[in-house]
């Protein structure tokens, strides 16, 4: 049951937390004119592209991005004001303690980690794909376009393998196909480029087979093969760009998918996954540690506090992003990569929780 002092703070919370996205979202809408408007004088480039494709897609994409530093900047924004008029002091002086007042915090933060998930999981990913191909056409592309020590498998009892792979002239070199039957080699082959048309279909040039027999081997050279592998440049060409446009329930099973073909290039698109995760307990982290750290009154007054709050919400977002690094380059799991901010800041939270005044 909540009391009017719950729909105080709760009003507080979201009103602030909606009012600075809306702010802060609406002056880097004008920066990113203000850099691309010689991309938007394009005549290919539309008006209802830049507004529809681009725009609409690129406000959700960077509210969620930045929904840590919009939760914490958000707190403690009002609640330096609660405890600058004094009003946290009479709050907690009526008998209310700091974990009851926590409360309606906390179920502000629950809407935001709710809203931010649904987001990432549901709404953004479509409109990154459509964001990105605006981009790919008028900016930059930044699809991946090329792939080093492909390893994947083709079919229960097929292994292939690609020492690189350039999507410019859609050619592979030194690609290796082996068929196995009961853990036993049966056949290789090689081949000196392998290019992709469609549907599968893979034109191998200079190749040979070896058929390894009970008895003897037999060796099949040729100049040139078309034949039909279940591979695509897809497959192996992934980018955390590629990820972001995927929603939760895909980027499960193609994770799965991949991981059961033996593919080696998942990172990525693991990285992604934990990351959409790590957002609902940092919700509740950096909203614990923006209250306790705002709650007492400061001779700075709100100045101070904002100020600690941009420094620790930035390191957050810097921590993040590093450990993302880390992991995308193999160095650290996904999952430690992306709870590893959130673990951190637990301890700092649980730090000034226990500072706090009651």
């Amino acid at each position: 049951m909540f009391l009017r002092l719950d729909r105080y703070i709760i009003r507080l919370f979201l009103g602030t937390y909606f009012s600075s996205i809306l702010l802060i979202l609406s002056v880097a809408i004008v920066f990113d004119i203000n850099e691309r408007i010689s991309k938007f004088l394009n005549p290919e480039c539309s008006l209802y592209e830049i507004v529809f494709h681009y725009y609409l897609n690129f406000v959700p994409y960077y509210a969620n991005m930045f929904s840590p530093l919009f939760v914490f900047l958000s707190v403690i924004f009002f609640t330096s004001k609660l405890a600058e008029k004094t009003e946290i002091i009479a709050i907690l002086a009526s008998g209310v303690s700091f974990k009851r007042l926590l409360r309606p915090y906390l179920f502000s933060a629950a809407i935001v980690a709710l809203l931010t998930f649904l987001l990432s999981s549901f709404v953004i990913p479509p409109g990154s794909r459509v964001r990105n191909d605006f981009q790919n056409k008028y900016f930059r592309d930044k699809r991946q376009t090329y792939a080093e020590s492909v390893q994947i498998q083709v079919s229960p009892s097929l292994f292939a393998y690609i020492h690189s792979y350039s999507a410019d002239n859609k050619t592979g070199y030194n690609f290796m196909l082996d068929k196995f039957e009961h853990n036993t080699i049966k056949s290789r082959l090689t081949a000196q480029t392998a290019e992709y048309d469609t549907l599968n279909t893979w034109r191998l040039y200079d190749y040979s087979i070896t058929r390894y027999g009970a008895k003897r081997d037999t060796l099949e050279r040729g100049t040139q093969l078309d034949t039909t592998i279940n591979l695509k440049p897809q497959d192996f060409l992934i980018s955390a760009v590629d990820a972001e446009t995927y929603t939760t329930p895909v980027l499960h099973q193609y994770i799965g998918e991949l991981k059961s073909r033996g593919a080696t290039n998942v990172d990525l698109l693991e990285v992604e996954l934990q990351k959409r995760y790590a957002a609902i307990p940092a919700a509740f982290i950096l909203t614990i540690i923006g209250v306790s750290l705002s709650s007492r009154k400061r001779k700075g007054g709100t100045g101070l506090s904002l100020a600690i709050g941009i420094a620790l919400s930035f390191t957050y977002i810097l921590f993040l992003t590093l450990a993302s690094s880390f992991s995308a380059s193999g160095a650290l799991s996904p999952i430690v990569a992306a709870q590893m901010p959130n673990a951190i800041y637990a301890i700092i939270a649980i730090f000034l929780y226990k500072k706090a005044p009651r």
